[in-house]
């Protein structure tokens, strides 16, 4: 009898000291504190990234085609005349004098071509650049749709593309088209209407149009045979993609905005956003913590390439 009294009350000290430490309700979750806690832990080392909708419509992976036009807001507005700045002219030679290209797209293109005559391809003749509407649209009037883009719709509006042609021939036989083929990506350019692709750009072949959309998208598009159209849908659908290029981890995500909003990203990362153009923006962040990145790339739902 001792023997199961002394059970007992040795049961109901276990069971009060029990539910003495349990929180009051916890439905399966961490006490509150805990996660306000923690939550403030992370804001501390995260900055918040305002976005607007003006965002959609700006940036180096902006869509420009006949169904989505520049927006006054993306278009180029730097653009200098290149025969005003000969000193700038290296490597290459303008078809003519009225050829204009905005600072920071004339400085990878003569990256690009720098790197071209290292190769011993140093033919190349910058035949367009930056279109205002107004040129577009004689442009259009004078070759008709066949041949250009109505005002507005052509990617050389938005400041981002430009015309590279060979003083040695024609762009799709010459060395200089060849190599652009093969290398415009390690500078941030794709070929924009390729032969293959026509049926999705709606555009014919021209082994001359050249567009920036910057590193690492370029080295996507490339490996993965994209065009545009393809690598925005692919981005979108994907949600996330972490990638390395050259030992330098890159993670891009899609993000839908309906209204002004902000996007967390690590504090010690640098990033860029672009809008598609359409419905969003993609944020490209180029991580100074290559073991946190992959770790992350694991739980995450895009695919590395």
């Amino acid at each position: 009898m001792k023997k199961w009294f002394f059970l007992l009350v040795l049961l109901l000290i276990v069971s009060y000291g029990y539910t003495r430490f349990l929180p009051a309700d916890t439905n399966g979750q961490l006490p509150e504190i805990d996660y306000q806690m923690q939550e403030e832990i992370l804001q501390e080392n995260d900055k918040a990234v305002p976005v607007t909708i003006e965002d959609i419509y700006k940036g180096n992976l902006v869509l420009i085609n006949e169904e989505y036009p520049v927006s006054p807001s993306g278009a180029e507005s730097e653009a200098i005349t290149l025969s005003d700045h000969w000193e700038s002219v290296n490597g290459f030679v303008l078809l003519d004098h009225n050829i204009r290209l905005a600072p920071s797209l004339l400085r990878s293109f003569s990256t690009m071509i720098e790197a071209a005559s290292h190769d011993g391809v140093n033919h190349f003749m910058l035949t367009s650049g930056y279109r205002d509407t107004l040129e577009q649209g004689e442009l259009y009037e004078e070759l008709g749709p066949e041949y250009a883009l109505p005002a507005g719709h052509s990617e050389h509006n938005l400041g981002l593309a430009l015309d590279i042609g060979s003083t040695q021939g024609e762009m799709a036989h010459a060395a200089e088209g060849k190599w652009l083929k093969e290398n415009a990506w390690k500078y941030g350019f794709i070929l924009r209407y390729p032969e293959d692709k026509t049926h999705i750009t709606g555009i014919q072949y021209e082994p001359w149009h050249f567009r920036y959309v910057g590193l690492p998208h370029s080295a996507i598009m490339y490996e993965k045979n994209f065009v545009l159209e393809e690598y925005l849908d692919f981005v979108k659908e994907q949600k996330s993609i972490v990638i390395t290029l050259d030992e330098q981890v890159y993670e891009i995500s899609y993000h839908p905005i309906s209204q002004s909003t902000t996007i967390q990203v690590s504090a010690n990362d640098s990033y860029e956003i672009s809008g598609n153009n359409m419905d969003g923006v993609i944020m490209t962040v180029h991580t100074s913590n290559q073991d946190e990145t992959q770790s992350n790339a694991a739980r995450s739902e895009g695919n590395g390439v």
